[in-house]
C-alpha cells in the first residue's frame, strides 16, 4: 500500500513539473510576441461609417489630412525632468508624423492603383495653406472640420486625436530619451480618426482603435496597422 501511494505520489510530481513548464512556456511565448512584434491589436475597436459616404465620395476629387491632436502620457517621474513646453514639443512631433504617416499610407494605395480618382494634398502644402491663416497645431482644434476643409479647398478632412504613453516618431523618441533617460517605442497607443464632408462637415467615417506595441514600432507601423481591415470599408480605398 505505501509503495502504491509512494508511485503516486511520484507521479503527481511529474505531472505539476510539466504543467509549470507548459505555463511558463506559455507565458514566455506571450511576452515574447509583445515585446518583439511590432503591434499587436486588442479588441478595442469602434467603426462607424455613414450610410451615404459611397455615394458621397463619388464627387470627391481631394482630400487633406491634419496633424492629429496628441497627448503623451508620461508618468510624474518622468515629468521632473522635462518641462510641459518640452512635452508640448514632443507631441507636436507626434501629431504631424501620424499626419505624414497617413498621407504616406494613401499614396501607397495609390501606387497599387487603389485611389485612381483621388488626391491627397501634400501636409507639407496642407500645414503652409493653414499657416498663412494664422492656424497651427496649438489653435486648430478652434475651426471645425467644414472650415478647415474649405480653408485647405479639399472635398473632405482627415483629423483624428492619438494618445499614447511614449513617442514612437524617432525625432520625439530620441528628444525623450536624452531628456529623461527614456527609450523605447510605443507601449500603447489609441488612435480615434474622422473623415468629415467639406461641403456640409457631415461625419463620413469615424475609426477608434487601441494598439500595443514595442521593439521596431513607427508611425508608418502604426497607421499599416490600424487601415489593413479599416480600409476595406473606406469609400475610398474599399474593394468593389
Amino acid at each position: 500500500m505505501t509503495k502504491k501511494l509512494t508511485v503516486s505520489f511520484f507521479f503527481q510530481i511529474i505531472e505539476l513539473v510539466f504543467t509549470s513548464i507548459l505555463i511558463t512556456k506559455h507565458i514566455f511565448m506571450r511576452k515574447f510576441l509583445l515585446l518583439f512584434l511590432p503591434f499587436s491589436v486588442f479588441a478595442q475597436t469602434n467603426l462607424y461609417e455613414n450610410p451615404d459616404f459611397d455615394r458621397i465620395a463619388i464627387d470627391h476629387k481631394i482630400i487633406a489630412v491634419v496633424p492629429f491632436k496628441t497627448q503623451v502620457k508620461l508618468r510624474p517621474k518622468q515629468m521632473k525632468d522635462m518641462t510641459n513646453e518640452q512635452l508640448h514639443r514632443l507631441e507636436k512631433s507626434e501629431g504631424e508624423s501620424i499626419q505624414t504617416a497617413m498621407y504616406s499610407w494613401f499614396l501607397k494605395r495609390k501606387k497599387r492603383g487603389d485611389m485612381q480618382r483621388i488626391e491627397v494634398q501634400d501636409p507639407n502644402t496642407t500645414n503652409a495653406i493653414l499657416g498663412k491663416q494664422g492656424i497651427d497645431y496649438n489653435n486648430i482644434r478652434d475651426y471645425t472640420p467644414m472650415e478647415l476643409a474649405n480653408i485647405l479647398g479639399v472635398d473632405a478632412l482627415i483629423s483624428g486625436n492619438y494618445e499614447t504613453d511614449k513617442p514612437m516618431s524617432e525625432g520625439a523618441s530620441v528628444a525623450l530619451g536624452l531628456l529623461i533617460g527614456f527609450w523605447g517605442s510605443t507601449n500603447n497607443a489609441l488612435v480615434n480618426m474622422s473623415v468629415h464632408n467639406a461641403a456640409d462637415g457631415i461625419l463620413l467615417w469615424n475609426y477608434n482603435k487601441k494598439v500595443s506595441g514595442s521593439i521596431g514600432s513607427s508611425p508608418d507601423d502604426l497607421i499599416n496597422k490600424l487601415m489593413r481591415k479599416a480600409s476595406r470599408r473606406l469609400a475610398y480605398t474599399k474593394e468593389n
